[in-house]
């Protein structure tokens, strides 16, 4: 049987057990129901391909980040935010590139294919979009290696691939969508202060602008993670001493520094989650590995957002008032 009648069969298949969606004509909003719908979308691209249904929500995840990044790609349309440029889809020699039939398409090297069964590509259609994009994972294979050279040829850029897969393992051990929820860095018990330090000047090391906020705290006070996300990298740094990132599921890089020590057993590649302790506040830094108390105990965060091609810092101090006032509410509760 070839492929595009397994295709037209398991669509068919779907339909009839009310498992296809039908699309929305405007972005949908961070819901349960919108969570559902997605990984409805998911599990039956992942029923076509046997690609994981992980690493379809760490694409969509990824790339729903690039477009809150980045200022000439718009909204999505519908429930899945992987971006096709016209000529991606259509072909880079389409004289048509709002072309939607499949054959002409793959006729001018298009990536765009049809995701169920109503003999059209459609680029703003969220079934052609997974599949599309499921088809070109399927062609290198279902192992994570195979996934990270897949992720490679598409993107041409090692941290969006590093990115990618580890939104893919957040998902694979909670196995849920959900995992946008934040906690405020420090437990509210603890003594701790801070004000707006983003943009300060900064001397050692070289004239530079201070990227984050400052809490003080006493030595020893348990530093929480703010978010779900990966462990990206944990040891030494010059200058934030004993530090750890962690990538989120929005792309955004959480970066605790000056660090008395880490919790045990954290290691590069752990997933977290909000409010799990990850360290301890601290001074270490602004020297070689061990150094101390060059100043008073506190623990410097920051926020980087990444757009696919760089990163850069914002200020994480509205963000961290936010959460705080938040943990109050939820205390009261």
């Amino acid at each position: 049987m070839s492929r595009s009648r397994i295709l037209h069969v398991s669509v068919i298949v779907f339909t009839c057990l009310g498992l296809l969606l039908p699309q929305t004509g405007t972005a949908a909003e961070q819901t349960d129901t919108t969570y559902e719908d997605r990984f409805t979308l998911y599990k039956n691209t992942e029923a076509l391909t046997n690609v994981p249904w992980y690493y379809l929500a760490a694409v969509d995840t990824y790339e729903r980040g690039l477009r809150k990044a980045l200022r000439d790609r718009d909204e999505a349309q519908g429930l899945i935010s992987i971006f096709y440029s016209p000529s991606q889809w259509a072909g880079p020699l389409n004289p048509e590139l709002e072309d939607t039939d499949p054959l002409s398409i793959a006729m001018f090297g298009g990536l765009g294919m049809d995701g169920d069964g109503d003999g059209k590509a459609d680029r703003f259609n969220d079934a052609d979009i997974l599949y599309s994009y499921a088809h070109f994972l399927e062609k290198y294979g279902f192992k994570e290696e195979d996934m990270r050279i897949a992720l490679w040829e598409y993107y041409k850029r090692e941290q969006s691939v590093s990115i990618i897969q580890s939104h893919a393992r957040a998902y694979k051990t909670f196995g849920r969508l959900d995992l946008h929820d934040h906690s405020f860095v420090m437990p509210l018990h603890a003594t701790y202060s801070y004000r707006s330090t983003w943009g300060a000047k900064r001397g050692w090391g070289g004239r530079r602008m201070h990227e984050g906020t400052d809490l003080f705290a006493g030595y020893g006070v348990p530093i929480q993670s703010t978010s779900y996300g990966t462990v990206e990298l944990i040891g030494w740094n010059n200058y934030g001493g004993w530090r750890v990132g962690i990538r989120d599921l929005d792309n955004i890089y959480h970066y605790y520094a000056h660090l008395s020590g880490f919790e045990k057993g954290l290691e590069k590649g752990d997933v977290v989650k909000p409010g799990q302790i990850i360290g301890y506040c601290g001074s270490s830094g602004y020297g070689k590995p061990g150094t101390q108390g060059k100043f008073p105990p506190h623990l410097h965060y920051g926020m980087y957002r990444d757009n696919g091609v760089t990163e850069w810092s914002f200020d994480p101090y509205p963000l961290l008032k936010s959460w705080e006032r938040q943990a109050y509410k939820d205390r009261k509760k």
